[in-house]
């Protein structure tokens, strides 16, 4: 890991952010543990974690299951997400933007965007605030899945073969 990296990204937030990613990026390890696709998210308050997800596409085998929809389920009925900040250590794809659109979270802060690019112009123009971490450990992790695992990823991010990444 760079540590000039890692520096820059702790300059880009403060605690609230440090925090609330680092309760995303153990998700997305969590279910890297299970043989699972290594993306996490979290929903949090200010400085306190509400609920944390991951990605189980693959253990429950159910192509909904993404972090983003996992950490609102594990949430629960809630009156309050226009004042949440939902992190992701990915880029959300159409699927989970529009779920944060839907429900009103006003704020998405993203680990990395370089292996998914994602929705992040969309979410955008829907007057969500997106911030860009670049972190280093989201950016290895993923890089490391699509590696070993080019068919799965391209199945999650639902590339038809003449789309497929090529590693």
């Amino acid at each position: 890991m760079n540590p000039r990296a890692r520096a820059r990204t702790r300059a880009a937030g403060d605690a609230e952010v440090s925090n609330a990613f680092s309760a995303a990026l153990q998700a997305a390890k969590d279910g890297q543990s299970e043989a699972g696709i290594p993306i996490g998210a979290a929903l949090a308050h200010q400085d306190t974690v509400i609920a944390t997800g991951y990605n189980r596409r693959l253990q429950d085998a159910d192509p909904t299951a993404h972090a983003e929809i996992s950490a609102l389920r594990a949430a629960g009925r809630r009156t309050d997400y226009q004042e949440l900040t939902l992190y992701t250590t990915l880029a959300p794809c159409a699927l989970c933007s529009g779920a944060i659109v839907q429900f009103k979270i006003p704020r998405v802060v993203i680990g990395e965007a370089s292996s998914f690019p994602g929705e992040i112009d969309w979410l955008r123009s829907r007057g969500v605030q997106v911030q860009v971490l670049n972190d280093p450990e989201a950016t290895e992790l993923m890089a490391e899945f699509i590696v070993a695992e080019p068919q799965l990823w391209n199945e999650d991010i639902a590339h038809t073969p003449s789309e497929r990444t090529t590693s």
